[in-house]
């Protein structure tokens, strides 16, 4: 299936938004659970904030269902056609458009700092609970809420709709469909941002890391005295730190996009050491973490400009999180630099990828 993705992709989307557009439908007529707006009960303990949140903080079903039920209708149609390689007349611009208009609304434009919560808190907690018993008063009932998980299910179906459109344009442009590579010279561009991406990765999150780390040391950065102290009772500063100390590794890790290391796993690496890294292993977690940080920083730049931006009281608060945008662009920029980088010599068309790019 990962070899082939690029022959079932697009049908796969298209069943998953013939589904959704029937629960559309579903919650129109009266249908139980709808996950957005509200129905959305987390966001509804705060209706005033809710559309600074998220897009769709004030959609209820009678408006929203419709509107899902056409998008998922459309999308399933336009997805046929995509795998199917129709390329007549506007299609052949239409259909990608349709595609990645869809994608960029479901990775970015209807998620807020929730999915990033769900992903994050994961890890936090399968340590934290078993053997600390800690966060204190929270169960995984509380981390995986129903319109949580069906954010988190929009973003992944959201990456699908951009893979199915990239498989359309390498079909449409006779490129080959298992590496992408063409009769035509590449472009060299990713391969000069790699290194100033990688390192704009690396140093972003960074920002992030430190503030949650002083506040967990005892240091309040110039916020309000009360807040900190009550984010001190509650706990909330231990776990911005754990959260903080994932986003640290995940820092460090980056830099394997440019090491030797990211290519072949070090000595200390017991049974693996000298074996060479699988490049999906880097370019998929990469990939997945820039596309979360991204649709988090957007929201958070919404909630920024609502409040009418940055204070020297707030900065530790709002500040590091406006910066995300360009945290996920350039780990996607050195995502993709690397994959580029190392992919070998293609099965299907014989281009071989070390040389292409030893030829740069």
């Amino acid at each position: 299936m990962r070899t082939q993705w690029h022959q079932w992709i697009g049908y796969a989307t298209a069943a998953w938004s013939l589904l959704y557009g029937a629960l559309g439908l579903f919650w129109a007529l009266g249908g139980a659970g709808f996950p957005f707006g509200t129905g959305d009960a987390e966001l509804m303990m705060e209706p005033d904030f809710a559309l600074k949140v998220s897009l769709l903080g004030e959609a209820t079903p009678e408006a929203a269902g419709p509107v899902i039920a056409a998008l998922g209708l459309a999308g399933a149609v336009a997805a046929v056609l995509m795998a199917r390689g129709f390329t007549r007349g506007p299609a052949r611009w239409a259909l990608p458009a349709f595609a990645w208009t869809t994608a960029f609304g479901m990775t970015v434009a209807v998620q807020d700092f929730r999915t990033l919560i769900v992903v994050a808190y994961t890890p936090i907690m399968l340590v934290g609970k078993p053997f600390f018993g800690w966060p204190e008063g929270a169960d995984w009932g509380d981390l995986y809420r129903l319109p949580r998980l069906n954010l988190l299910m929009i973003l992944v179906v959201g990456i699908g709709w951009a893979l199915a459109a990239t498989a359309y344009r390498r079909a449409a442009a006779g490129d080959c469909l298992d590496c992408g590579r063409g009769p035509r010279p590449g472009s060299t561009l990713l391969q000069r941002i790699a290194r100033p991406a990688v390192w704009t990765a690396f140093a972003v999150p960074l920002v992030y890391c430190l503030t949650r780390w002083a506040w967990a040391l005892g240091f309040s950065l110039g916020i309000d005295p009360v807040f900190y102290q009550e984010g001190k009772e509650e706990g909330l500063w231990l776990a911005g730190a754990g959260l903080a100390t994932l986003g640290g590794l995940g820092a460090i890790l980056t830099l394997g996009l440019m090491q030797r290391w990211g290519e072949v796993f070090p000595r200390w690496m017991v049974g693996l050491r000298g074996r060479r890294v699988p490049p999906m292993l880097a370019v998929v977690p990469a990939t997945f973490v820039a596309v979360l940080v991204t649709s988090a920083g957007f929201m958070y730049i919404r909630l920024v400009v609502s409040r009418g931006g940055v204070t020297a009281e707030t900065w530790p608060l709002e500040l590091p999180e406006t910066l995300w945008i360009i945290w996920g662009a350039a780990l996607f920029a050195a995502a993709m630099a690397y994959r580029e980088r190392r992919r070998g010599t293609c099965g299907t068309c014989g281009t071989c990828g070390r040389g292409e790019a030893a030829s740069r």
